[in-house]
């Protein structure tokens, strides 16, 4: 579906990942402790009493979480918005929890414990949740762009970053990301810790991992768009049939590539391909030789020869 020409591109993300089905029990859980350090908020009441709210300005996200929380724990939040005079009135919707399913809630995310006699003891103020499993770190880092996310249009720049109150969220986004081998810069602004990733490939693969396949397609569509006029710039330049054929196999190839960024995402792929792979994405115009010299190391022209004819081989079997 196309996106409304008004909606940002970080806007159109999120779209698309709330649509996703639920997933494993796991994998709910690990998205409302992500949902819960992101947007959550600890209430303590007079008399020991505790309840926990969360606010987000996103209309799917706090669907999806109302589905996540009656799914997974069988509570029941309420539901409504409040609607700020300024800013154009915009809406912010709030998901309430009493005092039994907040209790429900703070033990299924192991900060609670509750002792025989029904006293709540609070241990954390965060949720501890494992993160072992890929398919739970991959529901991580939606749930956390979907709470406290942001990424640029990829027509102007190309910057993916997740906003941290807790230092603690920080680093561990920071930590996640480089267990899938997409390193992060971490900065503070405002008072805030900003996790981000700044390479295309990076944000590409990311996207990937959290399951927004369309908003990869749109992304790889206009990137292949600015190499289309760099290379018909250099084809003008060329003799006309061996340029054609050279470009027409460099598609290709650049094809098969975002194929498999797109179906099972770079990261799988061992070093020396997904190296190779990255860089026929980023410069579908270059000859073999030129590709073999961006490389690091730089390799022979055969050596990137092979290593596309393999990419090409495991995008096919992903048909």
């Amino acid at each position: 579906m196309p996106r409304d020409q008004n909606q940002s591109f970080a806007g159109g993300v999120k779209d698309e990942l709330v649509r996703l089905p639920l997933g494993k029990s796991c994998c709910q859980l690990s998205e409302i402790g992500a949902l819960t350090r992101t947007s959550g908020r600890l209430h303590f009441r007079s008399g020991g009493s505790l309840t926990v709210t969360y606010r987000t300005e996103h209309t799917g996200t706090a669907r999806r979480l109302f589905r996540l929380l009656k799914t997974r724990l069988q509570v029941s939040p309420v539901l409504h918005y409040t609607q700020s005079p300024r800013l154009g009135g915009r809406r912010t919707w709030v998901l309430s929890l009493n005092e039994s399913d907040s209790r429900t809630l703070l033990t299924a995310l192991h900060m609670a414990e509750t002792d025989d006699d029904g006293r709540m003891t609070i241990r954390r103020t965060v949720p501890r949740h494992p993160l072992t499993r890929q398919c739970c770190r991959r529901a991580f880092f939606r749930a956390a762009f979907l709470g406290a996310g942001t990424m640029s249009n990829p027509e102007k720049s190309y910057h993916l970053e997740w906003r941290a109150e807790d230092d603690r969220l920080a680093e561990t986004l920071r930590r996640l990301l480089e267990k899938a081998e997409m390193p992060a810069t971490v900065y503070e602004r405002k008072g805030q810790s900003v996790v981000c990733l700044k390479r295309a490939e990076h944000v590409s693969d990311m996207l990937a991992l959290m399951g927004a396949g369309g908003s990869v397609l749109k992304m790889e569509n206009i990137r292949v768009s600015r190499q289309t006029r760099l290379r018909a710039s250099r084809a003008a330049n060329c003799d006309e049939h061996n340029s054609e054929r050279m470009l027409d196999a460099a598609q290709k190839q650049a094809r098969a590539c975002r194929d498999i960024s797109l179906r099972v995402g770079l990261f799988t792929l061992p070093p020396a391909l997904r190296e190779t792979a990255r860089a026929r994405m980023e410069n579908p115009d270059l000859s073999l030789a030129e590709l073999g010299a961006m490389m690091d190391p730089p390799v022979s022209k055969s050596a990137v020869n092979h290593r596309l004819r393999r990419l090409t081989e495991i995008a096919e079997h992903l048909e």
